[in-house]
């Protein structure tokens, strides 16, 4: 089966994909082709659609070179109102020229074209770059990720109609672009839109994704993105002892806060916005919860209003001697309890009152106790067990993500092993091990009305769980890459997910669709939070921070760079004011978040995302030398941080 065969061997491969039998048939007897060769037809895609495309041309290795600089030198001389946009055709232009020179065996000039070209690209694809450059030979093209993530799926460009008749009129003219011609028609999606050509800032707002921008199709699906209507809770005056902390409060559960108070009352019962309250079925409140959020509202009515006049307050949390073995932090709702995991494979709860945790009795002990009683959670605690801080032992690798439920009685944990664990903070036992993901987990968070969660992890999915379920509810899969973070929109009706492919995502939960697709991060996103209103989400990365509209996917505001190293904490004040941002260049910011969105909600949808000046940092807070691994505002608006002294540098 010499070379001289693989046309036929795609021609035939293709009569195979599209099931034409008869026609197979007759066309392996003409070219007497035994079994043995028939059973190894397994070209890749991109194999296939080269070879089946003008033959003669793409096996000329100089061809390419030639081509490339004149799509390059057309683009350079093209008027600016075109030229940022035709620009993002150049990156996946050159990758696929790299793959087809692997593909037919010219090596040597696939590396000169790579070390020629490779350096202009933009420097986000550096990382990438290096990644496929590993592929020195046809047959590594199907193990390297990255390679066949470009060979199966199309890359996605945005141009103005305008500029598109200025690329089809270069490609019409020049003989040398039947390269460039096969590679538009067979990797590249050109999405075509109406109106001017878009200007440099804007072009750059939306690109940096691994496939290219989103296709206008993909950002169309109605989201709702209106908070839920919350029940009618009686707030009862504040009993005396409520002031007072007894020592008995750790054993009833905390509940969640309502995310409104005497200010946010007065807003029309119905968001137009809003999903119907029966649209998943949430848990029901028990009357313990009730008593718990009327707490919290209470709690609420003594808030303090932030705003660029008056900041929070911020308590930092440092451990000490945890250097490079605390992994991540949480801190519940009522933030009473700190959870911290180590890369040792241990959690560690603290108090951060003066009431202790205390331990359950005996098996024994628990045989008297009266199961009907209504204090029986309190009945169950032994006197004098008591202790600041409890160790959950568990998992067989590092902790990556902790999380508190709503209601303070149950914790999660996601770690290295691949294992999702439930833990009780009423018998300091685990409860449940979720198994479902085949690598490590990063990201697991709770929904904000308790009884579902969500994980994401190596293997390229987040999954949806409920507690008493041990099978995901739903498995989101489409990202290219690892999904390293993940988060339940305010309403429990959606989740978003940040990935290694530098998009961020937004899943429905009731089907298990992408509702959305957002590009604009040039880097890994660490860590997302939704705004107290549903419709923002802001995203962080490598030191960029991005505000997303969910009505629409696009970019609302590209925050200025001013963290000089990733982003690892994001939290929203308790009245949406302010958004607090904690890196691991062991800084803290406050951004003025009213600000922010009153800028972008008088803009049209799409328009220019406004790089924001620095007048939006509120004030900037530095620790000694301890990087960022949480940040949660209590109730009362209260800003607290925790981080990890790594000593003095």
């Amino acid at each position: 089966m010499g070379d001289k065969n693989t046309p036929l061997l795609a021609v035939l491969q293709l009569l195979r994909k599209y099931n034409l039998k008869g026609t197979e048939d007759i066309l392996r007897k003409e070219a007497s082709l035994g079994d043995v060769e028939y059973e190894n037809l397994d070209l890749p895609e991109v194999e296939l659609a080269s070879i089946l495309t003008a033959h003669h041309t793409e096996s000329d290795p100089y061809s390419y070179e030639f081509a490339y600089d004149n799509l390059k030198k057309f683009i350079e001389t093209s008027l600016d109102i075109y030229k940022h946009e035709l620009s993002t055709l150049l990156y996946p232009v050159f990758v696929h020229m790299y793959l087809l020179l692997i593909l037919y065996d010219h090596n040597e000039h696939a590396v000169n074209f790579l070390e020629k070209f490779g350096q202009e690209q933009e420097d986000y694809c550096q990382e990438d770059l290096k990644r496929l450059s590993i592929v020195k030979h046809k047959d590594q093209i199907k193990g390297n990720e990255l390679a066949e993530i470009y060979s199966t799926n199309k890359f996605v460009v945005q141009l103005s109609r305008d500029a598109s008749s200025q690329l089809k009129r270069f490609l019409h003219e020049q003989k040398s672009s039947t390269v460039i011609i096969n590679i538009i028609n067979n990797h590249i999606q050109v999405e075509v839109h109406d109106g001017p050509g878009r200007t440099q800032a804007q072009v750059r707002a939306t690109t940096g994704g691994m496939l290219g921008e989103a296709t206008r199709n993909e950002n169309r699906t109605k989201v709702y993105y209106g908070l839920l209507k919350e029940p009618d809770i009686q707030v009862l005056p504040a009993p005396v002892e409520d002031e007072e902390e007894v020592e008995e409060t750790p054993d009833k559960p905390k509940k969640k806060k309502a995310k409104k108070d005497n200010i946010f009352m007065k807003k029309p019962k119905s968001d137009p916005n809003a999903p119907p309250n029966d649209r998943i079925p949430l848990p029901e409140l028990k009357e313990t919860d009730k008593i718990e959020k009327g707490k919290a509202l209470r709690e609420a009515s003594k808030r303090i209003q932030l705003g660029p006049d008056s900041l929070p307050s911020i308590c930092f949390y440092t451990l000490l001697n945890s250097g490079h073995t605390a992994i991540c932090t949480d801190i519940c709702d009522d933030s009473t309890l700190l959870a911290v995991g180590f890369s040792n494979s241990n959690i560690k709860v603290w108090t951060l009152t003066p009431v202790k945790l205390r331990g359950m009795k005996s098996a024994e002990k628990l045989l008297d106790i009266d199961r009907e009683a209504g204090d029986v959670l309190v009945r169950m605690m032994e006197e004098k067990d008591r202790d600041t801080c409890r160790t959950l032992y568990g998992h067989s690798g590092s902790v990556y993500k902790v999380a508190f439920d709503p209601f303070k009685t149950l914790l999660l944990s996601c770690s290295e092993d691949s294992t999702v664990r439930l833990w009780s903070l009423q018998c300091w036992t685990c409860l449940v091990v979720y198994r479902g993901h085949v690598w490590p987990v990063w990201d697991v968070r709770w929904s904000p009305h308790g009884h579902y969660f969500v994980s994401s992890g190596h293997d390229r999915t987040a999954r949806l769980w409920a507690t008493d379920h041990h099978q995901p509810l739903r498995i989101f899969s489409g990202h290219l890459s690892d999904v390293d973070c993940v988060q339940f929109h305010p309403n429990s009706n959606y989740v978003a997910t940040g990935s290694s492919d530098r998009t961020v995502r937004l899943w429905d939960c009731l089907t298990g669709t992408q509702v959305r697709i957002m590009t604009g991060h040039k880097s890994t996103i660490f860590t997302l939070a939704f705004s107290v209103c549903g419709r923002w989400l802001a995203s962080g990365g490598s030191g960029e921070l991005i505000v997303f509209d969910i009505s629409n996917g696009s970019p609302a505001a590209i925050l200025p760079p001013l963290h000089t190293a990733p982003i690892h904490a994001l939290a929203f004040s308790r009245d949406g004011t302010i958004l607090s941002s904690g890196s691991l260049d062991c800084n803290i910011k406050l951004w003025d978040f009213t600000a922010i969105t009153e800028e972008a909600n008088g803009e049209e949808p799409g328009a220019n995302p406004i790089q924001k000046e620095e007048k939006f940092l509120l004030r900037s807070f530095a620790t000694k030398n301890s990087p960022i691994k949480g940040l949660h505002f209590t109730r009362r608006n209260l800003l607290l941080a925790v981080g990890s002294y790594e000593g003095s540098a």
